[in-house]
């Protein structure tokens, strides 16, 4: 019994200390939920926290954002203004050249018939007078038969006499009138003749003529090439602009730069020595200098080949290498519209022609046609007109008295004193005779430019000088060993100084020396 009693109060015991540890395990549960609960009110408070920081940080960087947009657009839109802005003034420019030149035709159609109102006026005025004095030789006539009817009794000796005296003025006049048609029939002859003579020449002769020009354009195969041909701080460029006395312009001009000089042969030089750097990739100071020496050395070898080419294609034989140098610079060279080469190959054939016509040496036509603007190879480096010093080179080289003097005498320097210097004054003429606009006005350019790099070389230390921006700037190089820093700057303002003393000139030109110095030694 007592055995059952004491299961029971175990049974009883255990069921209390359970009753208890659920009651303890239920207060212990909720103390945790309660420290859970807090705990996950911190966090939320603090994850709520960190979202409105971020809300706000993205807030914030979405207005950065929109603003750079907007900053990027308004600069796209600026950049679009400027560009339209630039082509306005092009076409704004285009607009007035192009008024310029009808202003100029209109001026010259005004002036043409103006001149042709005055002939009018003066043929009508002559015909006038003709007319008035055929009447009055009709009335003279009229008045005299009259006479002569009063007097038909006189006797048959005056009669006779006055018969014959009417007879002999009859007769005077009628010889006259005779002489003068057979002038008149000689003189259209001679001009026809002489008509066919050129006609025949100028059909014989079928020579291309190119426009003058100051500028070659050298294409590139990227836009990015344009930052390494002006190098840092423009280094590249001033290096070839100094070795080549090129002005060199880039500007927005997609996929091509543009070589600006007056000098057709240097022009040509700093052409063919860009196209090399470009292909060639290697673009910085030594690799210049060596590719525009080696291109200038190239240049003159094609220029000796031109000349004797040319006098092999005129089966010109005896001339002095200087002339047959100097023919082939004339390759290079334009003057009124024309390349002076190809001009000078249409005088010789048009002066050969019209010789073979009139039965004169065509060889000796052809040869004082080809030789005839010789000068215009020197005439950049050699002060006075092209013609007198054309002769002068022909006569130094060994050319007989026959060329010299057709030379000299083919704008009138020296008197003709052969049949050939008319010639080839007549065939230049014909060459030259084609229609151009203000061709004086390019001459009068370049003999301006040729004048400033005179005047810049003719004072002691100074080794090249280049005109360069149309003549609005001078740029001179001098030998660091004869001219100080305080000198150059001297050396600029005496240069300035007799610019302005015997040239004139729109607006001002700025003088710019430079000297450098370089320090050279070979490793071995």
């Amino acid at each position: 019994m007592s055995n059952i009693h004491n299961g029971i109060i175990g049974i009883i015991i255990f069921f209390g200390f359970l009753i208890l540890g659920i009651f303890a395990a239920y207060l212990i549960i909720r103390q945790m939920t309660k420290t859970l609960f807090a705990s996950s009110r911190v966090l939320a408070k603090k994850i709520i926290e960190d979202a409105k920081y971020e809300a706000d940080n993205f807030k914030k960087k979405a207005d950065l954002d929109i603003k750079d947009e907007i900053q990027k657009e308004k600069n796209r839109l600026e950049n679009n203004l400027i560009d339209k802005r630039k082509d306005i003034e092009r076409n704004e420019k285009r607009l007035r050249e192009r008024e310029q030149v009808l202003n100029i035709k209109d001026t010259n159609l005004a002036a043409r018939e103006s001149e042709l109102i005055k002939n009018q006026r003066e043929v009508a005025t002559k015909d006038k007078i003709i007319k008035a004095k055929t009447e009055r030789l009709d009335q003279l006539i009229n008045i005299h038969n009259e006479r002569l009817e009063k007097i038909a009794n006189i006797s048959a000796e005056e009669a006779k006499k006055e018969l014959i005296k009417n007879l002999e003025a009859q007769a005077q006049l009628e010889a006259i009138q005779l002489t003068r048609d057979i002038k008149d029939k000689a003189k259209r002859d001679a001009d026809v003749q002489a008509r066919e003579i050129i006609l025949s020449a100028i059909q014989r002769c079928a020579i291309s003529q190119v426009m003058e020009t100051t500028v070659s354009v050298v294409n590139l195969p990227s836009d990015e090439l344009k930052g390494r041909i002006i190098g840092r701080e423009g280094r590249n460029i001033r290096t070839f602009e100094s070795l080549t006395g090129v002005e060199v312009i880039i500007d927005d001009t997609p996929g091509a730069i543009i070589l600006s000089a007056f000098d057709p042969v240097r022009r040509e030089v700093a052409r063919l020595a860009m196209e090399k750097l470009i292909s060639d990739g290697r673009i910085h100071q030594a690799r210049i200098e060596e590719v525009v020496e080696k291109t200038r050395k190239e240049l003159e070898t094609v220029i000796d080949n031109a000349g004797e080419s040319t006098l092999l294609e005129f089966g010109i034989t005896g001339m002095s290498d200087e002339l047959i140098r100097l023919l082939g610079r004339l390759k290079y060279r334009t003057s009124y519209g024309q390349n002076v080469l190809l001009h000078s190959q249409e005088v010789a054939i048009l002066a050969s022609a019209m010789a073979q016509e009139l039965g004169l040496d065509a060889s000796i036509a052809r040869r004082a046609g080809l030789l005839h603007d010789i000068g215009k190879a020197a005439d950049m480096h050699i002060e006075g007109p092209h013609a007198k010093i054309g002769a002068d080179l022909a006569e130094k080289c060994g050319e007989n008295d026959i060329i010299v003097n057709a030379i000299a005498a083919h704008h009138e320097e020296e008197s003709p004193k052969s049949p050939y210097a008319f010639l080839t004054a007549a065939a230049d003429g014909i060459s030259g005779s084609r229609p151009g606009a203000r061709r004086d006005n390019f001459e009068s350019y370049i003999k301006r430019l040729q004048n400033l790099e005179t005047i810049a070389v003719s004072f002691d230390g100074v080794e090249k000088a280049y005109a360069i921006q149309a003549g609005r700037e001078m740029r001179v190089m001098v030998q660091p060993e004869k001219i100080t820093d305080i000198e150059a700057e001297e050396l600029s303002r005496k240069i300035s100084q007799q610019i302005q003393d015997e040239l004139k000139y729109p607006g001002q030109i700025k003088i710019v020396v430079i000297r450098e110095v370089r320090a050279i030694d070979y490793a071995k």
